[in-house]
């Protein structure tokens, strides 16, 4: 399955004994369709392992927009009240960024302002830039 939406809260990071890395954490998905007095939004539980779990920890906190690819894995334990709990969570096997970064970061900083559009949409290139290079002429 794959799902994009944003994290509910910073990941949960634990490293076991023998090296291995675990994230845990929320996303929020808007629902395509929206009817009134209903929530806008499912809340997905996710796990990930290894180098995925230490690339979220690193890059991802609370408001980040994430894509996931992952598969649905259920599972029970019994809780202190001796009550079996069912749990479905999507372990994640791939993650991209959803969206670029902030556009306050200074990583945008070369980016052209709007008015520097030509009417039709496009940019004007910049003097000293040879046309050579580019991929259409």
């Amino acid at each position: 399955m794959i799902l994009t939406g944003r994290l509910t809260r910073d990941p949960e990071v634990r490293y076991s004994d023998n090296g291995h890395t675990v994230a845990r954490f929320a996303i929020a998905v808007d629902r395509r369709f929206k009817k009134e007095n209903e929530q806008t939004a499912d809340f997905i539980n996710t796990v990930a392992f290894g180098k995925t779990a230490e690339f979220i920890e690193k890059y991802f906190y609370r408001g980040s927009k994430i894509v996931i690819e992952g598969r649905i894995q259920t599972g029970s334990y019994t809780n202190q009240e001796s009550q079996k709990v069912y749990t479905t969570d999507v372990v994640v096997e791939q993650v991209e960024f959803g969206e670029s970064k902030n556009p306050d970061s200074s990583a945008n900083e070369a980016r052209p302002s709007p008015s520097s559009a030509i009417g039709d949409g496009f940019m004007k290139i910049p003097d000293g830039v040879e046309d050579e290079g580019l991929p259409f002429n």
